[in-house]
């Protein structure tokens, strides 16, 4: 079986190479190869006569890093040889995927893996940067780097910053979080010497600065203050907030007091959405938030449930509701999807056999309630199949409603009276119109009809309530030819 012997060329010049490892590579029998030529051991080694191959070229034939290093490890398997001496920078169990994948390949039986030290560039970096790890720290592969990743309250390196382009994709991921004037250190080759360490604007980080395959960016701790737009830091607030030491208004909250603000909040989003007002969705967005964090607060604080059983009961809904996208099911229509939605809810729920209508929250406001208990009808079947017999009962509920009216009946008359809504309600419906929606746009378009009249009797001094109804008919008239091409 091959054995493939890994050797780490440490982070800097031959003076870090440990001497066991310097007298295997000056007395090797076989072949030496090296990831890459573009390390001061290399090129020191070479000065000493040896001869060493690398795999520099295949970096000029793959457009990503992860296609390089499957191919660098497939050329090694492919290797004639017995036994291979692959040279790897720094210690080869530090950010070397191509040592993971020969690893891999070890755990399936294909090879033998052997490795020899090699001073990892973190212990240099550490004394060049004068901090602690045990502070907290996190190492991030610079070429595979992703935001949700990223930990800012710990000493952060992102290493193997190879080129401007590398620096340039850190740098705008670390833009989504930090200003543009924050300082980030650059650090090559540390410890070694033509080691260099400048301080420089995070804007700055691709531009002014040469970057090369020794370079780590560093970004020290921040402040609680500057990651305030992170999910942590909202739980913390909270927290806070129902402490002992919180505020007292928050302190008293329960599950059944807040029930109010979540209503409300919800439709003060809703108002946002219809105003198109962007700014105004994310604060009133923040606001909803809130209360769901308030309740899970409180959940908390009464030890039945977390933010986190929260986040982990819709995350894993989503996953199972959707097995078009995380499984294996077709799913290419929209009526395929909700078709499989019901399925797979109506799974969930096992032996339980709910009423038809139990899942339309009472709470609902009516017009939409009533929508959604009709839609529940439909799909059984209990619905009209076109709209005439509809418009019959919209018509019949309307003359029970006039019968009412004469009998002078204020309770029948209300009853009625809903008895023709919930009639329209269905009507929209077959119509495919969304009643809810559409009482809004008329509710808005009465608003913005009244405050014009308002503003166009303002200027004389005199309310609306001055007017006769047939000036008020007026105004009216002219509000609506002022906004018509607005509503």
């Amino acid at each position: 079986m091959q054995t493939i012997k890994i050797f780490g060329l440490g982070a800097s010049g031959l003076d870090q190479l440990p001497l066991g490892v310097y007298r295997q590579l000056t007395q090797a029998g076989v072949p030496l190869t090296a990831r890459t030529l573009d390390h001061p051991v290399v090129s020191e080694l070479v000065q000493e006569g040896l001869s060493i191959e690398s795999f520099d070229a295949v970096y000029e034939e793959h457009e990503s890093f992860g296609s390089v290093y499957e191919e660098i490890t497939t050329r090694l398997l492919d290797r004639p040889e017995d036994e291979i001496f692959y040279l790897v920078p720094g210690h080869p169990m530090m950010a070397e995927k191509t040592v993971q994948l020969l690893l891999e390949k070890e755990k399936e039986g294909e090879i033998n893996v052997e490795i020899e030290g090699g001073q990892s560039f973190l212990d240099a970096t550490f004394t060049t940067l004068g901090i602690d790890p045990i502070e907290g720290f996190q190492l991030v592969d610079a070429t595979d780097i992703k935001r949700e990743q990223l930990v800012y309250t710990s000493h952060l390196i992102l290493c193997q910053v190879y080129d401007a382009m590398t620096a340039s994709e850190v740098k705008l991921t670390l833009l989504e979080d930090l200003p543009a004037a924050h300082p980030v250190t650059i650090v090559t080759a540390a410890g070694g010497s033509g080691e260099l360490v400048r301080t420089v604007p995070l804007e700055e980080l691709d531009r002014s600065v040469e970057v090369d395959n020794l370079t780590s960016v560093y970004v020290p701790p921040l402040e609680k203050s500057l990651l305030n737009h992170q999910f942590f830091r909202l739980r913390e607030v909270i927290r806070i907030l129902r402490s002992p030491e919180g505020c007292p208004w928050d302190r008293k909250q329960t599950h059944e007091s807040l029930r109010k603000y979540l209503i409300e909040e919800t439709y003060e989003f809703i108002d946002a959405v219809n105003q198109e007002d962007d700014d105004q969705m994310v604060e009133e967005l923040g606001d909803v938030l809130l209360q769901v964090m308030l309740h899970s607060q409180i959940g908390e604080d009464e030890g039945y449930f977390t933010i986190d059983d929260v986040i982990v009961s819709i995350t894993d809904k989503m996953i199972r509701r959707h097995p078009h996208v995380f499984g294996e099911v077709q799913a290419d229509t929209t009526d395929e999807v909700l078709t499989n939605w019901d399925a797979i809810k109506q799974q969930e729920k096992g032996d339980k056999s709910p009423r038809l209508l139990d899942s339309v929250p009472e709470s609902f406001p009516a017009l939409l309630q009533a929508e959604e208990l009709q839609k529940k009808a439909a799909k059984v079947g209990f619905d009209w199949e076109d709209v005439a017999p509809v418009l019959e009962k919209v018509e019949e509920e309307w003359q029970e409603f006039q019968e009412a009216l004469t009998s002078g009946d204020r309770e029948e008359m209300e009853k009625e009276f809903g008895d023709w809504l919930f009639a329209i309600a269905n009507l929209a419906r077959h119509y495919r119109l969304n009643s809810e929606n559409a009482l809004q746009r008329t509710n808005r378009k009465f608003r913005m009809r009244l405050s014009s009249m308002e503003e166009s009797v303002e200027g004389s001094g005199r309310k609306l309530e001055d007017y006769e109804l047939d000036a008020l008919e007026e105004l009216w008239v002219q509000a609506k030819a002022k906004h018509k091409g607005a509503e």
